[in-house]
């Protein structure tokens, strides 16, 4: 009681103890000595809920006190000569003002302290200004800590001698679901004590949803002396707020606040239309004739209905745009009073505000999605089965839709097996709302990379809506639509194409031939064909969608954009990379104008612009695209979100572009770290991203780690895909790429050819995938010599990329380019010049003359020229390909590196041996310095500086200095890496 203030003010919500630590405080005065300068002369205690009670206190003091005039009838007058003589009196006293509810009405009541003898000591839940200053001290009880709620229950159970019925896990959760009230806990343990029931047999009980505070919490077991039961403490506001309340909604408003999560929900929630059309019915009957008379009701009523909440502290909010918290007890004894006939218009009416609030897109406001998807739950738990009958509500359903939208996927699993059991409950398994609950599921078993859980759902869908709606109902070609995209996550191809091309029949026929519907499985269909290797029909078919849509939806449909970036997918397909990238830039054009600079699509559009800028090989462009859709990724989706991970992927493929080796590693390293923290080590993604990282590890000469860590995706994707799967075949593919770099090479050879034998049974033998298997064991036909059957079987796969892929197509100039090398391992040295120098042609026709792939066979031109003798030809083309190179990649690109060891052989070819040697030197420091002292690479550099010394020693002007000779890119490109 110490202190410069005359009057302390205890503030808090009911129960926490307020009245209680007053009359400890009073008590401890009351008995001090009077030689310690204690103890009491008067105390009066008052009840100040109501200034009549207040004056009628003070005038019952005055008279026992025979004060002059204390014996008038008027007790306002007695009252004030009361205050009077407190003022004046050299006696000790103290008034305690419990429970004070209006501030302003008892102020002229308020006694002036005495700094020498006289103090005030008040309670109240308001936090009014008027409450502080003019001597008066403000001090706020909060809830128990967790800690010490624990530690109360202990000490209550052990000094009633039940230590044995408290239980250290149980009691904190008890703690947290009384709210750690005081008051809930003290009436708790006298519970639990009186009835011998452990902490937690009485939690089970408590949460039972038939149970009542008034049976759990009940008046006798008051036992600490708070003097009321708990539900009375909660609500006491309550009629004062009623009775302050002119717009007579405090009730209603408060009821469906009871039904919300009492941690905080929105509080735009309550001015939404369907929270007004509730409130607008909710008048007493008395009112409801009046109702054409009065005005609608607006958001300033609503907004004055919370500040009367607020005041009275049935609620509380930071400020007027944060959350709205209530206390869980508060809520509980609230929904307690409503009455069971209002509860489904109630649990309605809050399903139909989450709705009407909920974003269009999660990402523009994520923590208000999360807080939504907080609120639906706990409105679920509050109301069951009131949201599930006679249909499910869509709140229900949006829950699912956002947890994927943000990127969570195994808590949509766990949420949409919940929504599938509590349907298949209330409605029964057939029920179209039971049928849609599993097609979530099937959605976020796909996204969660469960596969052929997703499959299997998606079967059981599309029987039960065969069965229920017929075979031919809208939602039933939907989910078939949906089997199919299952069928082609497992591998099963030509299974989804077949079922592509019956959905597409059935739309045209049940929808029409134009129905937007209709164009989107058309556009499906095309899908599959580019799965099955049918690019010349891909193209036709996209092309026709196009069309469609730009004339049944108009230009600008997100539809039509969604088909025209697809058509430009199908130019790339097919070799046709400057329409491609034209087609993406007005794709981006059109969303950014459309939709915004942020929008989740618009950044899609980007990041497939940056594929098209590495497609023509304007490398350090499709580097700082990616750089800006990752900043634009983390800051709207988040850092961890899966779409940012994919796209920091991609931008480590970048890195490793420019001859970054080492970022990229490092950035892989990161992915797959963050991929299998969020979504599992097995999730396909995550068997994607570990396969990227063994690329890095072979780029930066970590070969048998890379060999290490493909072995294990092997294994992974034939335990979760199958051996047949075409992720598989690709994990199998690139194995081989390590078993020739670390020199076992029959074993690349026979793994090779299994890989061709799968993927001719699997894909077909004219698929791209299966001409790649075919050109990649031509690789090991030269590694082990037999170079004959590699350049007869070079010459079948540049027929075959001819015929499918066309001769323009840049795979195909790849395919002519290792036929040249074939010539030239034979000794058909001049044809190998002449097929050489026409890829050079094509490729700067097709690509352009600085294209990385354009640079490779320049390179490989200027090799062919020293093979036949054409010395300073081929030294002029080095020269020029090192200088485009520097421009292009920059001065330590891996591929500079080579292009600069090339030049130093060229040197020595025309007798300039010291220049010969010094470059050399350069190029090992390099390679030293950028991929590492045991890179073979270096290795190589290693040993033609050391011929190069050798031969300026010797005065000699024949060398044998190891030749890089760099295969077209297609020996790279083969190594199908995922981005």
């Amino acid at each position: 009681m110490g202190g410069p203030a005359l009057s302390q003010v205890l503030a808090g919500d009911g129960g926490v103890g307020k009245s209680q630590l007053a009359a400890a405080l009073t008590r401890e005065l009351r008995d001090q000595h009077r030689e310690q300068g204690g103890g009491l002369d008067l105390l009066v205690w008052i009840n100040a809920a109501e200034p009549d009670q207040i004056i009628t206190a003070y005038a019952e003091a005055a008279e026992q006190l025979r004060l002059p005039g204390s014996g008038s009838r008027d007790d306002t007058t007695a009252a004030r000569v009361f205050l009077a003589w407190l003022a004046a009196t050299g006696r000790r006293w103290l008034v305690v003002l419990d429970d004070i509810t209006d501030p302003a009405a008892i102020d002229a009541w308020w006694p002036d302290g005495n700094p020498r003898n006289g103090r005030v000591l008040a309670t109240t839940r308001r936090r009014d200004a008027l409450l502080s200053g003019q001597g008066r001290r403000l001090i706020h009880l909060d809830l128990y800590t967790p800690g010490e709620a624990t530690a109360y229950l202990h000490r209550r159970l052990s000094d009633a001698g039940h230590p044995q019925l408290f239980e250290d896990g149980a009691a904190g959760e008890l703690s947290q679901a009384l709210g750690l009230l005081p008051l809930a806990l003290g009436h708790a343990a006298a519970y639990m004590i009186n009835k011998r029931c452990g902490v937690g047999a009485y939690l089970t009980r408590f949460q039972a949803t038939d149970s009542k505070l008034a049976d759990l919490l009940p008046p006798e077991a008051d036992t600490e002396g708070y003097g009321r039961p708990v539900t009375t403490a909660l609500l006491l506001s309550l009629d004062a707020v009623q009775a302050a309340d002119t717009t007579q909604l405090a009730r209603p408003l408060l009821q469906l606040m009871a039904l919300m999560d009492p941690l905080g929900h929105p509080a735009d929630l309550w001015t939404t239309p369907p929270v007004h059309n509730h409130l607008r019915t909710s008048f007493p009957t008395r009112r409801r004739w009046l109702r054409r008379r009065q005005p609608v009701i607006t958001n300033e009523d609503i907004h004055a209905v919370l500040d009367c909440l607020r005041t009275y502290a049935l609620i509380a909010q930071d400020s007027t745009r944060a959350p709205i918290r209530m206390h869980a007890l508060t809520a509980r004894a609230v929904r307690e009073t409503i009455e069971p006939d209002a509860l489904p218009a109630l649990a309605r009416t809050a399903g139909d505000a989450i709705l009407g609030l909920w974003p269009d897109l999660d990402h523009h406001d994520r923590d208000l999605s999360a807080a939504l998807r907080a609120n639906t739950t706990l409105l679920d738990q509050q109301t069951y089965p009131l949201l599930w009958r006679p249909t499910v509500h869509g709140c229900m359903y949006r829950v699912s839709s956002s947890l994927r939208a943000v990127g969570l996927y195994e808590q949509a699993v766990e949420y949409d097996q919940s929504l599938v059991q509590r349907s298949t409950d209330n409605l029964g398994p057939d029920h179209p709302d039971t049928l849609s609950a599993h097609k979530n599921l099937a959605n976020s078993c796909h996204f969660a990379g469960r596969l052929q859980e997703a499959l299997e759902l998606r079967e059981r869908v599309l029987a039960g809506r065969e069965r229920v709606l017929g075979p031919e109902h809208p939602d039933t070609l939907s989910i078939r639509s949906n089997l199919a995209v299952s069928y082609a996550d497992v591998g099963r191809l030509q299974e989804a194409l077949e079922l592509r091309e019956r959905v597409l029949a059935d739309s045209e026929r049940v929808l029409g031939p134009e129905h937007p519907d209709t164009l989107i499985d058309r556009g499906n269909l095309a899908n599959s064909y580019a799965d099955v290797g049918r690019l010349r029909e891909v193209l036709e078919l996209r092309e026709r969608v196009l069309a469609d849509s730009e004339r049944v939806l108009g230009p600008e449909h997100p539809d039509t954009l969604i088909a025209r970036n697809n058509l430009a997918n199908s130019y790339a397909d097919v070799g046709r990379l400057q329409e491609a990238l034209e087609l993406h830039e007005r794709v981006l054009a059109d969303r950014e104008r459309l939709l915004g600079p942020d929008h989740p699509d618009t950044l899609i559009d980007r990041s497939n612009l940056a594929i098209s800028y590495r497609d023509v090989g304007r490398l350090q462009e499709a580097l700082e695209l990616r750089e800006r859709v990752l900043a634009d990724r983390e800051r709207v989706l988040g850092p961890e979100h899966p779409d940012t991970l994919s796209i920091r992927s991609n931008l480590a493929v970048s890195y490793a572009d420019v001859g970054r080796l080492q970022e990229a590693l490092e950035l892989r390293e990161r992915v797959l770290a963050d991929r299998e923290h969020l979504l599992g080590p097995e999730h396909p993604d995550a068997l994607s991203d570990r396969s990227n990282l063994a690329n890095s590890y072979a780029d930066v000469g970590r070969l048998q780690e890379a060999l290490e860590l493909r072995e294990r995706v092997l294994a992974d994707r034939e335990h979760l895909l199958g051996p047949e799967h075409p992720d598989t075949l690709s994990a199998r593919s690139n194995l081989t790429h390590s078993y020739a770099d670390v020199g076992r090479l029959q074993e690349a050879l026979e793994l090779r050819e299994r890989v061709l034998a799968d993927r001719e049974r699997v894909l077909g033998p004219e698929h791209p995938d299966t001409l790649s298997a075919r050109s990649n064991l031509t690789h090991s036909y030269v590694d082990v010599g037999r170079l004959q059957e590699a350049l007869e079987l070079r010459e079948r796969v540049l027929a075959g990329r001819e015929r499918v892929l066309g001769p323009g197509h840049p795979s195909t100039l790849s395919a002519r380019g290792n036929l040249a090398i074939s010539y030239r391992d034979v000794g058909r040295l001049q044809e190998a010049l002449e097929l050489h120098e026409r890829v050079l042609a094509d490729r700067e026709r097709v690509l352009g003359p600085e294209h990385p792939h354009t640079l490779i066979d320049r390179g490989n031109l200027a090799i062919s020229y020293r093979d036949v003798g054409r010395l300073q030809e081929a030294l002029e083309l080095h020269e020029r390909v090192l200088a485009d190179r520097e421009r292009v990649l920059g001065p330590e690109h891996p591929h500079t590196l080579i292009d600069r060891g090339n030049l130093a052989i060229s040197y020595r070819d025309v007798g300039r041996l010291q220049e010969a040697l010094e470059l050399h030197e350069r190029v090992l420091a390099d390679r030293e310095r950028v991929l590492g002292p045991d890179h073979p690479d270096t290795l190589i550099a290693r040993n033609n500086v050391a011929h190069a010394r050798s031969a300026v020693q010797a005065v000699q002007h024949l060398s044998t200095a190891t030749t890089t000779t760099v295969p077209s890119s297609e020996h790279h490109a083969e190594q199908e890496e995922k981005t």
